[in-house]
């Protein structure tokens, strides 16, 4: 049976956005950021021009994902968070391609990357799935 950060890292590769939430000037704060699983780590794509990678860089970070708004969510739905130090990083020429293409705009400016890693200290995943679905395991 895999642990909760096998199966988070897993979750995670199945979908492409999350959001990192951190503080700033000690308020919370959330942003949406592109994300890769790498070597246990979660590597972030995110855009310089709102600075927001600032308040994230050698703070304890946490970062959640889902498929709760996926039209098709056989498997049933799940959320993903984990927390750990973040840093910036310059990413190697396989982690880029991972990454894919990013945007061309971001709130009408050019896309600017800036690429951070959070190395998970603390991970739990939630799933959510249908009465049904769950007689059937019981069943099988």
């Amino acid at each position: 049976m895999p642990t909760d950060e096998q199966l988070a890292f897993e979750l995670l590769s199945r979908t492409d956005y999350g959001r990192v939430a951190t503080s700033m000037r000690a308020l919370p704060f959330l942003a949406a950021s592109r994300h890769i699983v790498v070597d246990g780590k979660i590597l972030l794509r995110m855009h310089r021009g709102y600075g927001y990678h600032q308040a994230c860089i050698g703070s304890v970070v946490a970062y959640g994902a889902d498929n709760l708004n996926a039209a098709d969510a056989r498997e049933g739905r799940w959320t993903v968070q984990l927390v750990g130090v973040c840093e910036a990083i310059e990413p190697t020429t396989a982690e880029l391609e991972l990454f894919g293409p990013g945007p061309h705009f971001v709130d009408g400016e050019l896309f600017d990357p800036v690429y951070l890693r959070i190395e998970p200290q603390f991970t739990t995943v939630h799933t959510l799935r249908a009465g049904h679905d769950r007689l059937l395991q019981h069943m099988l």
